[in-house]
């Protein structure tokens, strides 16, 4: 992290204004885009998630620490996308059909893009075939569902029944998150885990990637598909 402690705190702190200062004068100063991403931006939300978990940070500071973030990312990831950065993965999140609750969603978006991760975000109220299709479009390694509420929570298995008929659930690992949700019932609905919070949700992420064994896709737009 040595010559990126004021990108760092920034982001830590939510410092929206700092940390675009401070990424625009690395990227002024010839630094590489994923260096800074990986010295400054990596540890200050892996700091930021340890700290949500250790309940030293709340929902509040979390969500400006991942705001600070992204207005940061905003500078480096056309930069990324032209010169072929390899990232940690690809992953589509969405909430599922009938559920317009997104602030767990957004934060496990915000951490996983953190992480290195390409994020594609569908929103929320998103239909199993709308999922499959951003799937097939991005190459996703990951696909992760969101759900609060219960009366939703039959549109995860819908979603996943709906890649087996596709013929793609062999390729993309399926992650639920949710406050009614357990790794129960990820595995009564074939999903391949569950997790409990947004820190979590990363840690998982990144071992579940790992056992697909395959790098991301060349799609790094990081915009949702379609």
């Amino acid at each position: 992290m040595a010559g990126f402690e004021q990108l760092y705190e920034a982001v830590l702190t939510g410092d929206r204004k700092i940390a675009v200062e401070s990424t625009q004068q690395a990227l002024d100063d010839g630094v590489d885009p994923q260096i800074i991403i990986d010295n400054g931006m990596i540890p200050a939300m892996a700091e930021a998630g340890r700290r949500f978990e250790e309940e030293e940070f709340f929902v509040p500071e979390l969500l400006l620490a991942a705001r600070a973030m992204k207005s940061a990312l905003v500078l480096i990831r056309p930069l990324l996308a032209k010169g072929g950065a390899k990232r940690s993965g690809a992953v589509v999140l969405g909430t599922v059909k009938g559920d317009l609750h997104d602030i767990g969603k957004n934060l496990v978006a915000a951490l996983l893009e953190g992480a290195g991760f390409e994020v594609f975000d569908l929103g929320t109220d998103v239909s199993p075939e709308r999922f499959v299709e951003a799937v097939k479009e991005t190459g996703a390694d990951l696909l992760g569902l969101s759900a609060l509420l219960t009366v939703t929570m039959p549109a995860m298995e819908t979603t996943v029944d709906a890649l087996e008929q596709a013929g793609i659930r062999d390729q993309v690992k399926v992650m639920i998150g949710g406050a009614p949700l357990s790794a129960e019932y990820a595995d009564k609905i074939r999903a391949d885990a569950f997790a409990d919070n947004a820190s979590s949700a990363v840690r998982i992420a990144k071992e579940l990637v790992a056992d697909l064994g395959r790098t991301s896709p060349d799609n790094k737009t990081g915009q949702p598909p379609g």
